[in-house]
């Protein structure tokens, strides 16, 4: 019965309150856009560069504001961007035919 009062003492957040940490974590999500972002550009641009988007903003911490910038977070970023836009041009210039009037 010692522990009974004492419990949040040594433990001061509850149990819901504390983030998972069976997850990976940012720098795992930055190494893993990057990868993505420059994968993207070989093959499946427009899913590997939202993927890489999505890793990139999350190994960010979702915010621009802050100095813990990763390196391979903001490159998963930029290049995951660059990569969805030509991929996305490039479905466009795909779906229009040669001999059309326009």
């Amino acid at each position: 019965m010692a522990s009974f009062g004492h419990g949040t003492r040594r433990h001061p957040r509850t149990r819901g309150r504390t983030w998972s940490r069976s997850g990976p974590d940012r720098a795992t999500l930055g190494i893993i856009g990057a990868i993505c972002a420059v994968a993207g550009f070989f093959v499946l641009g427009i899913v590997l560069g939202p993927v890489a988007i999505v890793c990139g903003w999350l190994a960010l911490g979702r915010s621009w504001t802050g100095s813990s910038r990763s390196v391979p977070a903001l490159i998963a970023l930029v290049l995951g961007a660059i990569d969805t836009l030509l991929a996305v041009v490039w479905l466009a210039g795909a779906t229009t035919s040669g001999y059309s009037m326009f």
